[in-house]
């Protein structure tokens, strides 16, 4: 653990500053109050940017926590700094001391502010003491609450909870040199990710007339070992069947996907299809997939939105150029955090 004091953000020590709890008490002891201005929106921020690094002693697998301690209310708003910690991976509890009394009410800049900054506003993350000497009480339910970390729901992000399955067209049209393209445009967005077998897992499926799963999500649990995996994907040749292809990635790959990840499909192909793709698209949909289509040259525009999830603008692209597709990558991984960080927070 670290500590931070508010008004202009400060760290007194990081996480990796001290190791056992007799050197953090001392630690503790030593700090002195500074006064100014109960900038909380402001340390949120600093905290944000700055806290939680891997130079600072930042750990992989450990749930981010903050527990801000706020006397009365915030001189500034936090709104703003909160989402960008949330989206971050960082679970923000508020402690309230005291509060606003009556007459006091019309300083404070953000109504309702504790609601705004923690990571869920269903209670979990919220504490409020009347006074400065009731304080104490909040340290057994804080605890607890820090400690349950199946409930932390910030640790998760739009970039280290999903199961992402990508279907692959190899038909005749696509040629060798293209798929390479594609095969590097997936490269691309995996590398957006953070790829563990406990965060985001990969899966790939190929398909022409047939199907072929390249591997699965189980298969490789780190980033170097699905980049080597896609690499080494073979260009297949033959028809198109998408709609086939759709069915084949939902029982090879989103079947054994986790119960607590998200599921993307992002599907890529240069032509139209030689099957149906309505029903196995309303498949995938009811299956609560979330399907990006992306089409390439041939690809039929009205089949790629019945394809991608609603709304269909957000879903579907189509490049006119194999070697454009990198372009869209960006976009891709915007819409994905968009969509996760829209989510109702209750």
């Amino acid at each position: 653990m670290g500590v931070i004091t508010i008004d202009n953000p400060a760290t007194h020590f990081n996480l990796k500053t001290h190791t056992n709890s007799r050197d953090l008490k001392k630690a503790i002891e030593k700090i002195t109050q500074r006064g100014g201005l109960s900038n909380v929106g402001r340390a949120i921020s600093f905290v944000t940017k700055n806290f939680f690094s891997k130079a600072n002693g930042n750990r992989s697998g450990a749930p981010n926590v903050v527990v801000v301690m706020v006397d009365g209310w915030p001189t500034d708003k936090v709104e703003e700094a909160s989402r960008l910690a949330r989206e971050s991976g960082i679970n923000i509890f508020f402690i309230t001391i005291e509060g606003a009394a009556e007459n006091e009410k019309q300083y404070v800049v953000e109504p309702n502010f504790a609601n705004k900054a923690v990571c869920r506003t269903n209670g979990f993350y919220s504490l409020h003491v009347q006074s400065w000497f009731g304080l104490h009480k909040t340290l057994q339910p804080l605890v607890k609450r820090v400690c349950d970390t199946d409930r932390l729901a910030c640790s998760k992000t739009c970039l280290n909870s999903a199961d992402i399955g990508f279907v692959i067209d190899g038909s005749s049209s696509v040629g060798t040199g293209n798929f390479r393209t594609v095969l590097q445009f997936v490269t691309n967005l995996t590398k957006e990710f953070e790829i563990s077998d406990t965060d985001t897992r990969i899966g790939a499926v190929q398909y022409t007339y047939e199907q072929r799963l390249e591997f699965g999500f189980d298969k490789y649990s780190s980033k170097p070992d699905i980049l080597n995996a896609i690499k080494r994907v073979g260009y297949w040749s033959g028809g198109t069947s998408t709609g086939a292809a759709i069915n084949f990635a939902l029982e090879q790959l989103f079947k054994k996907s986790k119960p607590n990840k998200r599921k993307l499909m992002i599907l890529i192909t240069d032509g139209r299809s030689y099957d149906d793709v309505r029903i196995p698209a309303m498949a995938a949909h009811l299956k609560g997939v979330i399907t990006y289509a992306i089409g390439v040259a041939w690809a039929a525009q009205e089949e790629l939105e019945v394809i991608a999830t609603h709304p269909a603008r957000d879903h579907s692209f189509f490049v006119d150029e194999f070697d454009n597709l990198y372009q869209y990558v960006p976009r891709i991984i915007q819409n994905i955090c968009t969509e996760f960080n829209s989510q109702p927070r209750n």
